[in-house]
C-alpha cells in the first residue's frame, strides 16, 4: 500500500492563501462583467432613445469595467497554469 504524504502546516497555508486569492478573483471577475453588462444595456437604451453623448459614456464605462475584469482573469489563468505545471500536466 502506498503511503500519502502529509502535507506540511506552511504548505496547507499556501494553498488556503492561494485557494483565498482564486476565490477573490472569481468574484471580481464576475462583479466587473456584470456591471460592464449593465453598461452595455444602458448604452442600447441610450442609442435607441436618441442620446448618444449618454450611450457614449455608457459604452466606455462598459469597456473599463470589461478590461478590469479581464485582468482578474489573467490572474486567475497565470495561478491555474503555475499548478498544472507544478503537477506535470499533460493534454
Amino acid at each position: 500500500m502506498a503511503s500519502k504524504k502529509k502535507k506540511t502546516p506552511a504548505k496547507t497555508a499556501r494553498q488556503s492563501r492561494a485557494s483565498k486569492l482564486i476565490i477573490e478573483n472569481h468574484k471580481q471577475a464576475a462583479e466587473h462583467y456584470q456591471e460592464a453588462a449593465k453598461h452595455h444595456l444602458n448604452a442600447a437604451a441610450f442609442y435607441q432613445s436618441g442620446d448618444l453623448h449618454q450611450a457614449a459614456h455608457s459604452t466606455v464605462l462598459a469597456y473599463g469595467h470589461s478590461a478590469i475584469a479581464g485582468e482578474f482573469v489573467n490572474d486567475d489563468a497565470k495561478h491555474h497554469a503555475q499548478q498544472l505545471k507544478q503537477t506535470n500536466y499533460r493534454h
